[in-house]
């Protein structure tokens, strides 16, 4: 049977990709596994180039001043290291969901941390707005896209202050000024590749500004200097990003994939709005084309809702617990054939109802 996975995380990963990875974990560099081989050898130091440069590339930010990183620890470890790196005084945060209020208490431990504004209040089912960020403040942080609750920036504020996002779940998904930002960090599992690296890129001149003593490992620096290879680099994880990275460029793009990404959340939510059994979480106007956030109106249908999603191959569509429903994630790689058979099955329920 042909599944169509919608996790929220690790997530669908491209066909084509992931029969590459299979092939290099037998054989990539002359009989020897991509598992195996050294971080240190030319085949790989050419990956990790590739996979960084890449990056920029599909960005728009070759040549303007940019750095890409591929490192360890999650997003949450970028938690930390920007703190450390940008935190000198105080810093604005915008809190639009469960990660952004995990990125604001890891920053407290190091200085002092305001929130510009919050949608807690309404368990983060929107996106808020007409929020100022203070002139004086060392930066802000924002979250583009929030998995749990379905909420995405449409738009992001012109900040007079260095500009950090946290695009963990849809970079690479839509065209967007990427110069805007100072600093972005995505976990690499649902756009990029596997679970077990983090893209960060970082305008060099933002960094050197704090007084504080920065240990190597969590130094952006350091990093920088040693072209992400201070430390052994996740192998595998970083192979299997500049595979997808390649085949996003193929496609053609960032613009190409916004496309792809736009039909599958329309089919998706023209759905929601119009069967009656079916209610969106997110306020429609902050709705992501990541993650679309729903419940069903009569919960004495769920088992049977549950049970026809099994048998047509649907995988992942739980919602968070914090949320409740159902959450289908649509990312990068996920076809649009699969949204089709998730609204198919969406009707056919109706139909019995």
């Amino acid at each position: 049977m042909i599944k169509h996975n919608f996790s929220a995380g690790p997530s669908v990963l491209p066909k084509s990709v992931m029969e590459k990875a299979s092939e290099a974990v037998l054989n990539f560099d002359n009989g020897l596994s991509i598992l195996e081989i050294s971080h240190r050898s030319k085949s790989f130091v050419d990956v990790m180039e590739n996979a960084r440069s890449l990056a920029l590339e599909l960005l728009g930010l070759e040549g303007k001043g940019y750095k890409a990183l591929f490192l360890q620890g999650g997003a949450s470890t970028q938690f930390l290291m920007v703190a450390l790196n940008l935190l000198e005084k105080r810093a604005g945060y915008l809190n639009s969901g469960t990660w952004a209020d995990k990125a604001i208490k890891e920053a407290k431990i190091y200085d002092d941390i305001y929130e510009v504004a919050s949608s807690k209040n309404a368990n983060y089912n929107y996106i808020p707005k007409g929020y100022d960020i203070p002139e004086d403040y060392d930066y802000f942080h924002c979250t583009s896209n929030n998995t749990i609750f379905g909420t995405q920036m449409k738009n992001f504020p012109k900040s007079p202050i260095p500009m950090v996002c946290d695009m963990s779940s849809d970079i690479f998904s839509r065209h967007i000024d990427y110069s805007q930002f100072d600093l972005i960090y995505a976990g690499a599992q649902k756009n990029m590749g596997p679970a077990g690296t983090t893209l960060v890129i970082i305008k060099e001149d933002i960094l050197g500004k704090v007084s504080r003593k920065i240990p190597s490992m969590m130094d952006y620096k350091t990093h920088i200097s040693k072209g992400s290879m201070f430390n052994t680099p996740p192998v595998f994880a970083v192979y299997t990003s500049m595979l997808t990275l390649e085949w996003l460029k193929n496609l053609g793009g960032v613009k190409a994939i916004e496309e792809a990404n736009d039909k599958k959340s329309r089919l998706i939510y023209s759905e929601i709005d119009l069967n009656p059994l079916f209610k969106g979480y997110a306020v429609k106007e902050d709705r992501s084309m990541m993650n679309a956030t729903f419940t069903l109106e009569n919960e004495n249908l769920k088992e049977t809702f549950d049970a026809m999603c099994l048998e047509a191959g649907i995988s992942g569509i739980n919602g968070h617990r914090s949320v409740g429903g159902y959450r289908a994630s649509m990312y990068n790689a996920l076809s649009l054939d699969s949204v089709k058979v998730l609204v198919e099955v969406m009707s056919e329920l109706e139909s019995k109802a």
